[in-house]
This record gives structure tokens, C-alpha cells and sequence, in this order.
């Protein structure tokens, strides 16, 4: 974990200006409450909203970073509620959640080998009250990704999501050594999950590469918009007959009381569940309200 050491290189000043855009009250107060979680070497440090160091003891260089970093800090927040409303659905589809706990999300960021510039973020939302003596009580809302120096999205971002999707496969392997009590048991289902990842990954490429990486409205004729619609709506079908298997697989496991790993095939659900959402509210949902209201242009 470096993101402390990541972050600390970043001059605030290089970073592109941020557009004001008006948040709604669920961002806003998510916004407010938002705490971060930062690691350097080995130390996950637990940040507050105004960057107390909650957990664990802070050492000089997690000090050093927030006294010296606060404007970056601010910078990173209001990136990331921007991101979350603009690219993103886990507040929404979470919002019962997140409005339960008083709107306390954690931003646990993860740095991607990019020199500080490209995040995976995990976010969760927990009792404000129960925080500290309660941590691992934590709920998972989802993950997203940023570029802290590109925020326009290329294809709304449905690359990085296939390529998440897969990542996680891989990390499902390898946790599946760790903690199922007969791994070969589950050989099957292993193999149909990673055939429904494959071929979701190599049907989505060859899509995307048909599709303009950025939308202008002011330019695409309807039937061009039709298209494109059906298109993305395509790669939505994919991710739900990847989440079909993963759900019967969750199915099996809890059936056969597999407790020490089901949680993490529970995560991957919760994972694509996401990305089927995002497609449906921000994609698909997007551009049919944009059908409906232009006037054909031939």
C-alpha cells in the first residue's frame, strides 16, 4: 500500500480545475461524511472528514501528509463525489444503506501503478456509532475508478469494468485455495464463471471498438443513437448472464455452508449487480431518454 506516498508526490496546482456541478442532498451529505482510507507500507490509516487520523495510532509520515496535503485532500473528495454522481450508481442503488447510517461512507483507495494518478475505490458505509469499536461490521457499497487527471470517461467508463469484473475472477481463485474446504469440489462452476468472464470481456472489446469513446449529443443523428443504445445494451446482457452463474454458484455455497468463502463470491455479485445498475440507470436509461426527446435527424 503507497497511496500516502502516491499522493504526497501530486502538486494539488497540476491537477485540472474541477467543474462546479450541483449535488444532490444524498451526494452532499455523502460529501460531508465522507472518510478515507489511506495506506502507506503495511498501515491502513482510517481518516475522518476532517482528517483525524481515527485509526490506527498515526505515525509521522501519516501527520506530515495531512498537515502538508489538506488542499489535495479536499481536492480528492470532492473528485470523488463528482465521480459517484456523474459515472457511478452506488449511491443511488445503496441509498437505503447509506441514509441508515447518517450518510458515513468510507473511501478506501487503492493506487493503481500510475504514480498517484489512477484509483480503484472500495466504498462501504457504516454506523457512525459503532465505527471505531465496530469496524469489521462495515456494509460494502462497491468499487469505481478514477483518473485524477482525466475525469471525462471514455465509453462512461464500461471498460474498467469489464476489466474489473476479471480481476476479480482471478482474486476469487486465489481466495478460493485459501478458504473453501474442497476446492475441486467446485471445479464447474470455477470453469463456467471464467468461459461467462471470457467471453463478456471479448464480446464487450469488440463492441466498444465499434463505438465512439465520447458521446456528443450535438452531433449523432437518432438512428446513430439507436445503434449506439443497443449496442451498450448488448454488453449488458453479458454481465447479467455472468451474474446468473455467480449467483447460483453463491446459491451452492451457502447451501453447502461454505461461510469462510462465500462472502467474497457475495462481493462479486454485489460487484456486477452494480454494473448491471450502472447500465440501466446512467447507459441504457441515459440515451432513451435521449432517443425519446430528439427529433430524427436523417
Amino acid at each position: 500500500m503507497n497511496e500516502v506516498e502516491e499522493l504526497s508526490r501530486l502538486d494539488e496546482k497540476s491537477l485540472p480545475p474541477l467543474k462546479p456541478i450541483l449535488l444532490d442532498d444524498l451526494h452532499q451529505n455523502v460529501l460531508k461524511n465522507l472518510y478515507l482510507e489511506l495506506g502507506t507500507g503495511p498501515v491502513l490509516y482510517l481518516l475522518s472528514p476532517s482528517y483525524s487520523v481515527m485509526s490506527p495510532t498515526p505515525n509521522e509520515t501519516i501527520n506530515d501528509f495531512i498537515s502538508n496535503k489538506e488542499n489535495l485532500l479536499n481536492y480528492l473528495k470532492e473528485y470523488i463525489a463528482q465521480n459517484l454522481a456523474v459515472y457511478s450508481v452506488l449511491l443511488n442503488v445503496n441509498s437505503y444503506f447509506v441514509e441508515q447510517n447518517s450518510c458515513l461512507v468510507l473511501a478506501r483507495l487503492r493506487e493503481r501503478d500510475s504514480g498517484g494518478r489512477r484509483f480503484e475505490i472500495k466504498f462501504y458505509t457504516h454506523s457512525p456509532r459503532e465505527l471505531l469499536t465496530n469496524y469489521r461490521d462495515k456494509i460494502y457499497i462497491g468499487r469505481d475508478f478514477i483518473d485524477l487527471f482525466h475525469f471525462k470517461r471514455k465509453y462512461l467508463g464500461v471498460k474498467e469494468i469489464i476489466v474489473s469484473a476479471k480481476d476479480q475472477y482471478e482474486a476469487l481463485l486465489d481466495k478460493a485455495e485459501e478458504k473453501l474446504n474442497e476446492p475441486l469440489e467446485y471445479k464447474s462452476f470455477f470453469q463456467e464463471i471464467k468461459e461467462s468472464v471470457s467471453e463478456l470481456r471479448s464480446e464487450s472489446f469488440a463492441i466498444l471498438q465499434s463505438l465512439p469513446p465520447y458521446l456528443d449529443f450535438n452531433k449523432l443523428r437518432s438512428k446513430d443513437l439507436i445503434e449506439i443504445n443497443a449496442q451498450y445494451r448488448t454488453i449488458n446482457h453479458y454481465l447479467i448472464e455472468l451474474t446468473d452463474v455467480v449467483a447460483e454458484f453463491e446459491n451452492l455455497l451457502r447451501f453447502k455452508k461454505e461461510s469462510n468463502f462465500v462472502r467474497y463470491v457475495t462481493k462479486y455479485k454485489k460487484d456486477l449487480a452494480n454494473a448491471i445498475s450502472f447500465f440501466n440507470i446512467r447507459i441504457n436509461g441515459s440515451l432513451t431518454d435521449k432517443i425519446h426527446n430528439m427529433r430524427a435527424r436523417h
